[in-house]
């Protein structure tokens, strides 16, 4: 069974790169380390004005020429320089929003009181891929007469009637394709470690996507029981 989070919280960072973590007890935990924040708020939304209740974080800097002068003038109301990434984390109520103000920093500290927390990344890409590689398909028999189909998928449509449907490929078949590059969210993370100086934020295990790339932290949505204890005791 599993219970929704209560408040919400997010922010924009980079992913680092991955270590370990030694416990003090001597074992060790792949970890993967992020660098969260700080963020700049441009935007506060609510049900009044665009019709639901948000808050938009702006994060790593750039370079004006590469920007767009619309942009450009959207982050200088906040009083911010041009940012590369603009991200909207949906709220509950226009209360929850209004505790916000256009230009103010949100820090690694706002997740402090968090134990665990979803990740939403993009993605390796990996390119046009096979059924094998894409799907964990099991192939065909590699000998006995196979040539050169020891790796395709099979049988992908019926050649009868099949209820009015004969002939065709059913929509959602599974089948060769372009795999990855695409938003994953990882739920329920463990927050290892959380360095409020270096905006360093440690999590448990791995994070979409590659050295670099963007992720958005933030409450987790769903908890099961025994984490929700553990939080509940944070």
């Amino acid at each position: 069974m599993t219970h929704t989070a209560p408040g919400k919280t997010g922010i924009l960072g980079k992913k680092i790169g991955m270590t370990r973590f030694f416990k003090p007890d001597g074992t060790n935990i792949p970890v993967t380390v992020i660098m969260a924040g700080p963020c700049v708020v441009t935007q506060v939304k609510t049900v009044a004005s665009d019709g639901y209740s948000a808050v938009q974080l702006a994060f790593d800097d750039m370079k004006a020429r590469t920007s767009t002068q619309a942009m450009i003038g959207h982050d200088a109301k906040a009083g911010s320089t041009p940012k590369r990434q603009h991200r909207e984390l949906r709220l509950a109520s226009d209360a929850e929003a209004e505790a916000f103000t256009v230009g103010q920093e949100v820090k690694i500290d706002t997740l402090a009181a968090l134990k665990f927390v979803d990740i939403i990344g993009t993605s390796k890409g990996k390119g046009f891929a096979g059924v094998m590689k894409r799907y964990r398909f099991k192939g065909q028999i590699a000998t006995h007469g196979v040539e050169r189909k020891h790796r395709s998928p099979g049988s992908i449509g019926s050649h009868g009637t099949d209820r009015g449907h004969g002939a065709k490929i059913k929509k959602g078949k599974r089948m060769a394709g372009r795999m990855g590059d695409e938003q994953v969210t990882i739920r329920s993370l463990d927050v290892v470690k959380i360095d409020v100086e270096n905006n360093i934020l440690l999590v448990k295990g791995a994070v979409p996507g590659a050295s670099n790339g963007i992720l958005f932290i933030k409450t987790p949505g769903r908890l099961y029981k025994r984490k929700v204890r553990i939080q509940a005791s944070a």
